[in-house]
């Protein structure tokens, strides 16, 4: 429950630092003295959108802060799977505004992304206002209160996970399908393709290969030249280097036992022979190769002309890129020719995920209509409490078609007065009887979702006297569940049956307008009250219907 609620520098609000109570807590104030403020507060708290417009003029920052007793509900495995700490006793969670617009979030002083603090706020606080009533126009908010006392949540899950399966393989189907359908308008030029490349032959690395080839054979003569001229130049018999160098090293040897100095050199000048005869038989050997064949040319000429125009083509740099490219190319044929085969597979699939869905939505259907009797059952008996003997209230069923919450679609349908047409209830019931509905709805849900605190703005809208009363004490039966419930009300009836009882007022001050709130004792409390049965004049009579009114607590 919601023990402790502190804020700072929040729009006309200097700084708010109170405790709150368990069980059943009024909240009032005249109009405009700041009770829709506290409830933005609350709201940003709840991770709603900030906007720095509501700092406090002339202040840098606001800062938001609530506390809160869980020790009686559990919800450790929240903090857990969001690596918060958890404190039971204390749970602390804050939320700061800079006029520069940053905005932060902490859960028990850690640091908290905004999604985390929504996620957990909402497990702490419900607020309901007279906006929510609207609610009651939505087909889905309808159906989740029929989830929520069916208690289907897992059985939801999983078929939620199972339809998203299936809404997946039907796109995949319709892709593949497009797919297919263009492939086969392009196939014949995907054959073309697929053909031309194949022809080519091509080999990865032979297109250096060839060029290299053709420059060899495009320069043979030159080549040639240069060969037999070095070959000459090297092993001619008369003038030769080897020659000279084997008459060399002979010299040498001659005198090595007289000169052991040369025996070295010699030595090496013969290794210098043998080096150069092997140069020299390689390029005689090279010498004989060399040969021009114009008919060879003209083939290497013309595979790379077809690989030189291949590449332009298709935009590729390298043979590999090519061979790439046909390899490709080859698959979207089979693909192709196999397209039927894959499309039949993916069919089945979401057949039998369809299937599973059908299944599932129809268990769920059969859950919802079991609650819904219970649901009939109880709003029945609590509207009638408040004032309506008459009422009719059911839930119709129609069929629609698989969506992410099954194949139901739920109507409550209303009728206040006896011989009237039962309707949707966003079509016929007046603005009070939305309010008791509402308030019936949620009492009940509160049984079936453990919030720990719940706050009611102006849901009394619409109504007065004995129904007002009759509210509040649904309210305080609510309270006594373990859950602390807190209503901002203008109606006195209300506000006499809270335990607890803090008031909104705005004071003048030398630096302009102030909201403060504080807990009234039991002489305030019968001021308070009084001033809302009679006005700002106090009289006896409103003074001793106040103090009646909260003789009925």
């Amino acid at each position: 429950m919601l023990t402790k609620l502190y804020i700072k520098n929040f729009t006309i609000i200097d700084t708010l630092d109170i405790d709150f109570s368990s069980g059943f807590s009024v909240i009032t104030g005249e109009t405009g003295a700041g009770k829709s403020i506290i409830i933005g507060a609350i709201g940003l708290l709840l991770g709603q959108r900030a906007d720095s417009k509501v700092i406090k003029d002339g202040t840098e920052k606001c800062i938001i802060e609530a506390h809160f007793d869980l020790s009686k509900y559990s919800m450790k495995s929240y903090f857990d799977d969001n690596n918060i700490d958890y404190e039971d006793s204390d749970c602390i969670i804050r939320r700061e505004l800079s006029t520069n617009g940053k905005s932060r979030s902490f859960i028990n002083d850690t640091p908290a992304p905004l999604s985390v603090l929504k996620s957990i706020g909402e497990k702490l606080i419900d607020v309901h206002s007279q906006h929510q009533n609207l609610l009651l126009q939505h087909d889905d908010f309808q159906l989740e209160v029929v989830d929520i006392i069916a208690g289907d949540s897992k059985d939801l899950d999983e078929y939620s996970d199972i339809y998203t399966k299936y809404k997946d393989a039907k796109k995949e189907v319709q892709r593949i399908k497009e797919s297919i359908q263009n492939k086969k308008e392009n196939k014949d030029f995907l054959r073309f393709q697929f053909e031309e490349l194949n022809k080519a032959n091509l080999v990865e690395g032979e297109q250096e290969q060839l060029e290299q080839t053709s420059s060899t054979m495009n320069h043979a003569e030159e080549i040639k030249n240069s060969l037999f001229n070095t070959d000459t130049s090297l092993s001619d018999e008369g003038n030769g280097i080897i020659q000279k160098l084997r008459y060399s090293a002979a010299q040498l040897h001659n005198i090595e036992d007289v000169y052991p100095e040369v025996k070295e050199l010699a030595q090496r000048i013969d290794d210098s022979y043998i080096e150069l005869k092997d140069i020299a038989d390689e390029i005689s050997t090279r010498c004989v190769n060399i040969d021009f064949d114009p008919k060879e040319l003209d083939e290497i000429t013309s595979k790379l002309d077809t690989i030189y125009s291949l590449q332009q083509k298709h935009h590729c740099t390298t043979v590999k890129e090519l061979i790439d490219l046909r390899e490709s190319i080859n698959q979207q044929l089979q693909d192709i020719e196999n397209g039927d085969d894959i499309l039949l597979d993916i069919q089945n699939k979401a057949n039998m995920l369809e299937q599973k869905c059908i299944e599932k939505a129809k268990y769920l259907s059969a859950e919802r209509r079991k609650s819904s009797k219970i649901i009939e059952k109880d709003v029945l008996k609590r509207l009638q409490t408040l004032g309506l003997p008459k009422v009719r209230f059911e839930i119709e069923f129609q069929h629609c078609d698989l969506c992410n919450n099954g194949n139901d679609k739920v109507s409550f349908m209303f009728s206040a007065n006896p011989g009237t047409q039962l309707q949707q209830v966003s079509q016929v019931a007046s603005g009070g009887e939305i309010a008791r509905l509402m308030l019936s709805l949620k009492a009940m849900i509160s049984g079936a979702v453990k919030l720990p605190t719940i706050i009611f703005d102006e849901i009394d809208t619409g109504v007065s006297g004995s129904i007002a009363e009759k509210m509040a004490r649904i309210m305080q039966e609510m309270a006594n569940n373990d859950r602390q419930v807190i209503s901002i009300t203008h109606l006195p009836q209300i506000a006499a049956m809270g335990t607890t009882h803090y008031k909104v007022y705005k004071e003048q001050t030398s630096t302009g307008t102030k909201s403060n709130m504080k807990k009234l004792s039991a002489d305030e409390r019968i001021k308070e009250i009084a001033q809302m049965l009679s006005g700002s004049t106090l009289t006896k009579a409103a003074l001793q219907n106040a103090k009646e009114l909260l003789n009925q607590i």
